[in-house]
Protein backbone atom coordinates (compact mmCIF):
# COMPACT_ATOMS: atom_id res chain seq x y z
CA UNK A 1 0.00 0.00 0.00
CA UNK A 2 1.24 3.45 -1.06
CA UNK A 3 -0.25 6.29 1.01
CA UNK A 4 0.43 10.46 0.07
CA UNK A 5 1.34 12.47 3.76
CA UNK A 6 0.93 15.91 3.61
CA UNK A 7 2.43 18.36 6.84
CA UNK A 8 1.58 21.99 6.51
CA UNK A 9 1.93 22.56 10.64
CA UNK A 10 4.06 25.12 10.68
CA UNK A 11 6.86 26.75 8.44
CA UNK A 12 7.73 23.50 6.36
CA UNK A 13 5.44 22.46 3.22
CA UNK A 14 5.96 19.11 2.83
CA UNK A 15 4.73 15.89 1.25
CA UNK A 16 5.84 12.30 0.60
CA UNK A 17 4.84 9.02 -0.47
CA UNK A 18 5.52 5.95 2.03
CA UNK A 19 4.92 2.11 1.63
CA UNK A 20 3.32 -0.65 4.54
CA UNK A 21 6.80 -1.84 3.70
CA UNK A 22 8.17 1.27 5.13
CA UNK A 23 9.88 2.30 2.10
CA UNK A 24 9.71 6.44 1.69
CA UNK A 25 9.26 6.70 -2.13
CA UNK A 26 9.62 9.75 -1.83
CA UNK A 27 10.32 13.07 0.83
CA UNK A 28 9.98 17.11 -0.24
CA UNK A 29 10.16 19.31 2.11
CA UNK A 30 10.21 23.33 0.99
CA UNK A 31 10.96 25.29 4.21
CA UNK A 32 10.24 28.91 4.89
CA UNK A 33 13.15 29.90 6.45
CA UNK A 34 13.69 33.24 3.95
CA UNK A 35 10.11 34.61 4.41
CA UNK A 36 10.48 34.52 8.16
CA UNK A 37 14.11 35.58 8.70
CA UNK A 38 12.85 38.88 8.93
CA UNK A 39 11.11 38.72 11.52
CA UNK A 40 13.48 36.79 13.63
CA UNK A 41 10.69 34.01 13.81
CA UNK A 42 7.53 32.00 12.14
CA UNK A 43 4.67 34.55 11.49
CA UNK A 44 1.72 32.36 11.48
CA UNK A 45 0.21 34.48 8.25
CA UNK A 46 2.91 34.49 6.50
CA UNK A 47 3.13 30.81 7.10
CA UNK A 48 0.16 30.22 6.06
CA UNK A 49 0.70 32.36 2.49
CA UNK A 50 3.38 30.42 1.97
CA UNK A 51 1.89 26.98 2.14
CA UNK A 52 -1.17 28.40 0.20
CA UNK A 53 1.51 29.22 -2.48
CA UNK A 54 2.99 26.18 -2.62
CA UNK A 55 1.52 23.23 -1.62
CA UNK A 56 0.11 22.26 -4.90
CA UNK A 57 4.14 22.14 -6.82
CA UNK A 58 5.45 20.00 -3.52
CA UNK A 59 2.64 16.98 -3.87
CA UNK A 60 2.94 16.86 -7.08
CA UNK A 61 6.85 16.82 -7.00
CA UNK A 62 6.57 14.22 -4.46
CA UNK A 63 4.30 12.05 -6.83
CA UNK A 64 6.35 12.43 -9.02
CA UNK A 65 9.54 11.48 -7.48
CA UNK A 66 7.77 8.46 -6.52
CA UNK A 67 7.16 7.38 -9.69
CA UNK A 68 3.16 6.85 -9.18
CA UNK A 69 -0.34 8.50 -9.73
CA UNK A 70 -3.11 8.76 -7.98
CA UNK A 71 -5.23 6.17 -8.72
CA UNK A 72 -2.03 3.39 -6.93
CA UNK A 73 -2.72 5.38 -3.97
CA UNK A 74 -4.17 3.23 -0.66
CA UNK A 75 -5.20 6.91 1.26
CA UNK A 76 -3.99 10.48 1.51
CA UNK A 77 -2.77 11.74 5.31
CA UNK A 78 -2.30 15.08 6.55
CA UNK A 79 -1.61 16.61 9.57
CA UNK A 80 -5.08 17.60 11.12
CA UNK A 81 -3.89 19.48 13.90
CA UNK A 82 -1.76 20.46 16.14
CA UNK A 83 -0.51 23.49 15.28
CA UNK A 84 -0.48 26.62 13.47
CA UNK A 85 -4.47 26.54 12.30
CA UNK A 86 -3.87 28.67 8.87
CA UNK A 87 -1.77 26.32 8.34
CA UNK A 88 -3.50 23.27 9.36
CA UNK A 89 -6.36 24.26 7.01
CA UNK A 90 -4.36 24.77 3.43
CA UNK A 91 -2.73 21.09 4.46
CA UNK A 92 -6.12 19.58 5.59
CA UNK A 93 -8.20 21.09 2.80
CA UNK A 94 -5.69 20.16 -0.37
CA UNK A 95 -5.86 16.40 1.00
CA UNK A 96 -9.63 16.85 1.28
CA UNK A 97 -9.79 17.87 -2.47
CA UNK A 98 -7.31 14.94 -3.42
CA UNK A 99 -9.61 12.35 -1.27
CA UNK A 100 -13.00 13.37 -2.99
CA UNK A 101 -11.87 13.71 -6.79
CA UNK A 102 -9.66 10.34 -6.76
CA UNK A 103 -12.07 8.42 -3.85
CA UNK A 104 -9.36 8.03 -1.59
CA UNK A 105 -9.83 7.71 1.89
CA UNK A 106 -8.85 10.62 4.25
CA UNK A 107 -7.20 10.45 6.95
CA UNK A 108 -6.43 13.35 9.63
CA UNK A 109 -3.58 12.43 11.33
CA UNK A 110 -2.21 14.26 14.50
CA UNK A 111 1.08 15.82 14.07
CA UNK A 112 2.38 14.58 17.14
CA UNK A 113 1.46 11.09 16.39
CA UNK A 114 3.82 11.59 13.21
CA UNK A 115 6.92 12.35 15.20
CA UNK A 116 6.34 9.57 18.09
CA UNK A 117 5.61 6.79 15.53
CA UNK A 118 8.59 7.84 13.02
CA UNK A 119 10.52 5.46 15.28
CA UNK A 120 8.40 2.86 13.92
CA UNK A 121 9.22 3.44 10.08
CA UNK A 122 12.34 3.62 10.81
CA UNK A 123 13.65 1.02 12.92
CA UNK A 124 11.01 -1.26 13.89
CA UNK A 125 10.30 -0.53 17.00
CA UNK A 126 7.54 -2.26 18.96
CA UNK A 127 5.05 -0.95 21.66
CA UNK A 128 5.29 -0.19 24.18
CA UNK A 129 8.44 2.41 24.01
CA UNK A 130 8.99 5.39 26.26
CA UNK A 131 8.84 8.60 24.36
CA UNK A 132 10.65 12.05 24.52
CA UNK A 133 9.04 14.46 22.48
CA UNK A 134 10.83 17.79 21.81
CA UNK A 135 9.95 20.65 19.68
CA UNK A 136 9.38 24.09 19.53
CA UNK A 137 5.80 23.62 20.25
CA UNK A 138 5.70 20.39 23.16
CA UNK A 139 7.89 18.69 25.66
CA UNK A 140 6.76 15.53 26.81
CA UNK A 141 7.43 12.21 28.22
CA UNK A 142 5.11 9.62 27.02
CA UNK A 143 4.57 5.87 27.12
CA UNK A 144 3.86 5.16 23.67
CA UNK A 145 1.10 1.76 24.21
CA UNK A 146 -0.12 1.55 20.14
CA UNK A 147 -1.39 3.67 17.71
CA UNK A 148 -3.33 6.30 19.65
CA UNK A 149 -2.59 5.19 22.82
CA UNK A 150 -0.75 7.15 24.43
CA UNK A 151 0.23 7.85 28.09
CA UNK A 152 1.60 11.32 29.35
CA UNK A 153 4.45 11.01 32.45
CA UNK A 154 5.41 14.58 31.82
CA UNK A 155 4.93 17.93 30.00
CA UNK A 156 6.55 21.40 30.02
CA UNK A 157 4.67 23.91 32.15
CA UNK A 158 5.51 26.51 30.21
CA UNK A 159 7.91 26.91 27.20
CA UNK A 160 8.86 24.35 25.03
CA UNK A 161 12.32 23.06 24.98
CA UNK A 162 12.48 24.37 21.08
CA UNK A 163 11.43 27.79 21.45
CA UNK A 164 13.27 28.29 24.47
CA UNK A 165 16.45 27.50 22.14
CA UNK A 166 14.68 29.74 19.31
CA UNK A 167 14.58 32.96 21.76
CA UNK A 168 18.00 32.36 23.38
CA UNK A 169 19.61 32.31 20.26
CA UNK A 170 17.83 35.33 19.30
CA UNK A 171 18.57 37.14 22.68
CA UNK A 172 22.10 36.63 21.62
CA UNK A 173 21.81 37.92 18.24
CA UNK A 174 22.41 34.42 16.41
CA UNK A 175 19.82 34.68 13.71
CA UNK A 176 17.14 32.27 12.48
CA UNK A 177 16.68 29.93 12.81
CA UNK A 178 17.75 29.71 16.32
CA UNK A 179 18.33 26.09 17.21
CA UNK A 180 20.38 25.06 14.87
CA UNK A 181 22.43 28.62 15.10
CA UNK A 182 23.01 28.24 19.15
CA UNK A 183 23.72 24.53 18.51
CA UNK A 184 26.68 25.62 15.91
CA UNK A 185 27.92 28.68 18.17
CA UNK A 186 27.95 26.28 21.62
CA UNK A 187 30.37 24.66 19.80
CA UNK A 188 33.02 26.87 20.58
CA UNK A 189 31.83 27.64 23.77
CA UNK A 190 32.80 26.67 27.26
CA UNK A 191 29.87 25.59 29.24
CA UNK A 192 30.73 26.54 32.72
CA UNK A 193 31.13 29.92 32.00
CA UNK A 194 28.27 30.95 33.31
CA UNK A 195 25.94 29.67 35.78
CA UNK A 196 22.39 29.00 34.43
CA UNK A 197 19.07 27.33 36.58
CA UNK A 198 18.26 24.03 35.93
CA UNK A 199 14.54 23.99 36.33
CA UNK A 200 12.64 21.11 37.95
CA UNK A 201 15.83 19.18 38.83
CA UNK A 202 15.59 16.70 41.59
CA UNK A 203 11.61 17.07 41.58
CA UNK A 204 9.70 13.58 42.06
CA UNK A 205 7.94 14.07 38.74
CA UNK A 206 8.45 13.87 35.47
CA UNK A 207 7.54 18.06 34.18
CA UNK A 208 9.63 20.74 32.41
CA UNK A 209 9.92 24.13 32.79
CA UNK A 210 12.10 26.09 30.27
CA UNK A 211 11.28 29.86 30.75
CA UNK A 212 13.09 30.67 33.80
CA UNK A 213 16.55 29.20 31.77
CA UNK A 214 15.00 31.27 28.73
CA UNK A 215 15.16 34.33 31.55
CA UNK A 216 18.26 33.31 33.17
CA UNK A 217 20.32 33.31 29.35
CA UNK A 218 18.84 37.20 29.31
CA UNK A 219 19.59 38.57 32.32
CA UNK A 220 23.19 37.10 32.11
CA UNK A 221 23.37 38.43 28.35
CA UNK A 222 22.12 41.97 29.88
CA UNK A 223 24.65 42.16 32.70
CA UNK A 224 27.57 41.90 30.22
CA UNK A 225 28.74 44.88 29.01
CA UNK A 226 29.19 46.18 25.48
CA UNK A 227 32.22 45.80 25.18
CA UNK A 228 32.43 42.10 26.52
CA UNK A 229 29.55 41.14 24.13
CA UNK A 230 32.40 39.49 22.27
CA UNK A 231 31.97 36.69 19.47
CA UNK A 232 33.67 34.04 22.44
CA UNK A 233 30.87 35.32 24.79
CA UNK A 234 28.22 34.32 22.59
CA UNK A 235 29.39 30.87 22.18
CA UNK A 236 29.81 30.50 25.94
CA UNK A 237 26.91 31.57 26.90
CA UNK A 238 25.24 29.24 24.25
CA UNK A 239 27.04 26.44 26.10
CA UNK A 240 26.04 27.09 29.37
CA UNK A 241 22.18 27.27 28.15
CA UNK A 242 22.83 24.03 25.88
CA UNK A 243 24.30 22.29 28.96
CA UNK A 244 21.78 23.21 31.28
CA UNK A 245 18.90 22.47 28.81
CA UNK A 246 20.77 18.41 28.85
CA UNK A 247 21.01 18.53 32.46
CA UNK A 248 17.44 18.84 32.82
CA UNK A 249 16.64 16.25 30.18
CA UNK A 250 19.05 13.85 31.59
CA UNK A 251 17.29 14.19 34.82
CA UNK A 252 13.82 14.37 33.70
CA UNK A 253 14.06 11.45 31.54
CA UNK A 254 15.43 9.13 34.46
CA UNK A 255 12.53 9.85 36.71
CA UNK A 256 10.28 8.82 33.18
CA UNK A 257 12.26 5.37 32.98
CA UNK A 258 11.92 4.06 36.27
CA UNK A 259 7.86 5.27 35.93
CA UNK A 260 8.19 3.28 32.40
CA UNK A 261 9.84 0.13 33.96
CA UNK A 262 6.69 -0.51 36.77
CA UNK A 263 4.40 -0.99 33.69
CA UNK A 264 6.65 -2.36 30.53
CA UNK A 265 8.30 -5.48 29.80
CA UNK A 266 12.52 -5.87 30.10
CA UNK A 267 14.31 -4.34 26.68
CA UNK A 268 11.96 -1.25 25.59
CA UNK A 269 13.62 1.70 24.11
CA UNK A 270 13.98 4.94 24.79
CA UNK A 271 12.87 7.14 21.74
CA UNK A 272 13.40 10.54 20.87
CA UNK A 273 11.51 12.32 17.88
CA UNK A 274 10.49 16.13 17.19
CA UNK A 275 13.22 18.78 15.81
CA UNK A 276 14.92 19.48 18.77
CA UNK A 277 15.84 15.39 18.53
CA UNK A 278 18.41 16.56 15.76
CA UNK A 279 20.37 18.34 18.52
CA UNK A 280 23.74 16.02 18.54
CA UNK A 281 24.89 17.71 22.01
CA UNK A 282 21.33 16.12 23.72
CA UNK A 283 21.58 13.52 22.18
CA UNK A 284 24.84 12.16 23.36
CA UNK A 285 23.68 13.06 26.43
CA UNK A 286 20.58 11.34 26.16
CA UNK A 287 22.16 7.78 24.45
CA UNK A 288 24.74 8.09 27.78
CA UNK A 289 21.71 8.31 30.22
CA UNK A 290 19.85 5.17 28.09
CA UNK A 291 22.84 3.52 28.64
CA UNK A 292 23.30 3.99 32.49
CA UNK A 293 19.48 2.67 32.70
CA UNK A 294 20.51 -0.57 30.72
CA UNK A 295 18.07 1.18 27.76
CA UNK A 296 18.67 2.12 23.81
CA UNK A 297 18.08 5.38 22.42
CA UNK A 298 16.54 5.46 19.14
CA UNK A 299 16.85 8.30 17.16
CA UNK A 300 15.28 8.86 13.54
CA UNK A 301 17.39 10.15 10.72
CA UNK A 302 17.81 13.63 11.76
CA UNK A 303 15.69 14.77 8.59
CA UNK A 304 13.34 12.91 9.98
CA UNK A 305 13.10 14.59 13.02
CA UNK A 306 12.33 17.88 11.83
CA UNK A 307 8.84 18.56 10.01
CA UNK A 308 8.00 15.81 6.99
CA UNK A 309 5.23 14.63 5.29
CA UNK A 310 6.79 10.88 5.46
CA UNK A 311 6.09 11.03 9.40
CA UNK A 312 2.46 11.63 8.56
CA UNK A 313 1.88 9.04 5.43
CA UNK A 314 3.44 6.71 8.04
CA UNK A 315 1.09 7.52 10.61
CA UNK A 316 -1.62 7.22 8.17
CA UNK A 317 -0.41 3.91 6.88
CA UNK A 318 -0.79 2.44 10.83
CA UNK A 319 -4.09 4.01 11.56
CA UNK A 320 -5.31 3.05 7.79
CA UNK A 321 -3.62 -0.87 8.64
CA UNK A 322 -6.16 -0.49 11.61
CA UNK A 323 -9.15 -0.06 9.87
CA UNK A 324 -9.33 3.87 10.56
CA UNK A 325 -9.94 6.66 8.60
CA UNK A 326 -11.98 10.05 8.56
CA UNK A 327 -14.78 12.02 7.08
CA UNK A 328 -14.71 14.42 5.17
CA UNK A 329 -15.86 16.97 7.39
CA UNK A 330 -12.92 16.79 9.98
CA UNK A 331 -12.35 20.16 11.28
CA UNK A 332 -8.42 21.16 11.68
CA UNK A 333 -7.50 21.39 15.17
CA UNK A 334 -5.02 23.96 16.54
CA UNK A 335 -4.57 21.51 19.94
CA UNK A 336 -4.68 17.97 19.90
CA UNK A 337 -2.89 16.07 22.62
CA UNK A 338 -1.55 12.93 22.26
CA UNK A 339 -3.16 12.13 25.70
CA UNK A 340 -6.50 13.75 26.19
CA UNK A 341 -7.04 12.17 29.75
CA UNK A 342 -4.14 13.78 31.43
CA UNK A 343 -4.76 15.88 34.45
CA UNK A 344 -3.47 19.17 33.76
CA UNK A 345 -0.17 20.58 35.87
CA UNK A 346 -0.21 23.71 38.23
CA UNK A 347 2.93 25.10 39.12
CA UNK A 348 2.77 28.78 40.59
CA UNK A 349 -0.04 29.95 39.01
CA UNK A 350 0.57 28.29 35.61
CA UNK A 351 -1.70 25.35 34.47
CA UNK A 352 -0.16 22.81 31.23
Amino acid sequence: MLVLGIETSCDETAAAVVSDDRRILSDVVRAQIEEHRPWGGVVPEVAARAHLQVLDHVVARAMAEAGTEFSQLAAVAVTGGPGLIGGVIVGVMTAKAIAAVHSLPFLAVNHLEGHALTARLTDRVAFPYLLLLMSGGHCQLLIVDGVGRYQRLGTTIDDALGEAFDKAAKLMGLGYPGGPALEQAALRGDPRRFALPRPMLGRPDCHFSFSGLKTAVKLAWERLPAEARSPQAVADLAASFQAAAADVLADRVVRAIHRFRQCAPEGRPLVIAGGVAANQVLRSRLARVAEGEGMSLVAPPLRLCTDNGAMIAWAGLERLQLGLSDGLDFAPRPRWPLDPSAAAVHYAGVKA
